[in-house]
């Protein structure tokens, strides 16, 4: 058997938990991260077949029946997970039609996973339907984004049409958009629910004055969603009090479109 210490899955989690604490989007235990892992791939490093507990999970996912989810853990630092990985992660298989985790390696110290699995779960789900590549779900608190839910009106349409005119790549990076919820209670089945219709139609979930989801096929795909996006918002709030005196127009976004091959979610430009 492997060390799963030197899985490639799990040394990606370690980088990028360490580079979105070294970029102020997880302050203390603020964010959460779970990456769907092939069956296969689980059984190079861990006997399937012993189980260090069960957790219950809290809802019922019966699509996820057998899955392996790598996920972060409640209560945990991001910048600590470099140092102590077994502690701070956690490798489970989706038992009971969702109902139960069975943990396989990690949260050594008698830890669980984040309190936002449920709405991770849902967000599976709900992606998987969409896309069946897309494999992980992210949740971290960027400032800009962050500052631009309280000075930004909150229609997805008009969120979204403000961050493609601040970044030439954004339309390139999302076209398909970000949706965006208003203040909902967090740790709660009822947000995850809301967070997984949204996620039928956009990879990025904004979760205003709290954070944002964000969904791919991998690790850094997903990140640099949650980056592209939060540039946008950085240079909004950079120039949201100043007069606007040039843009990227809708016809430049059009050109942009054909260049790169991509399609902007139907109805969100102008004709």
């Amino acid at each position: 058997m492997k060390n799963i210490l030197e899985a490639p899955f799990l040394i990606e989690m370690v980088r990028t938990t360490t580079n979105m604490y070294a970029h102020g989007w997880d302050e203390r235990n603020g964010g959460n991260i779970s990456l769907l892992l092939d069956e296969a791939e689980v059984k190079e490093y861990l006997d399937a077949n012993t189980v260090l507990r069960t957790i219950s999970t809290g809802f019922k996912a019966p699509e996820l029946e057998g899955k392996y989810f790598l996920v972060t853990g409640t209560g945990k630092y991001f910048k600590n997970v470099q140092y102590a990985p077994e502690v701070n992660l956690g490798l489970v298989r989706i038992v009971d039609g969702g109902e139960n985790a069975e943990l396989l390696w990690g949260y050594a110290d008698g830890g669980k996973f984040t309190s936002e699995f449920p709405a991770h779960m849902m967000s599976h789900v709900a992606r998987r339907k969409v896309n069946p590549e897309n494999r992980v779900v992210m949740h971290c608190h960027p400032a800009n984004l962050l500052a631009m839910t309280y000075v930004h009106d909150l229609d997805s349409r008009a969120f979204t049409r403000t961050l493609w005119q601040m970044c030439t790549e954004c339309i390139v990076v999302f076209p398909d958009g970000v949706n965006v919820l208003p203040w909902m209670l967090c740790g709660t089945n009822e947000i995850g629910v809301a967070t997984a219709k949204e996620m039928e139609t956009a990879r990025l979930v904004v979760w205003s004055q709290h954070g944002i989801y964000g969904a791919g096929a991998d690790l850094d795909e997903t990140f640099g969603l949650i980056e592209t996006a939060e540039k946008a918002a950085e240079i909004y709030m950079k120039i949201a009090h100043l007069p606007l005196k040039t843009t990227i127009t809708d016809a430049q976004m059009h050109l942009l479109e054909a260049h790169f091959g991509v399609k902007a979610r139907e109805g969100w430009l102008e004709p």
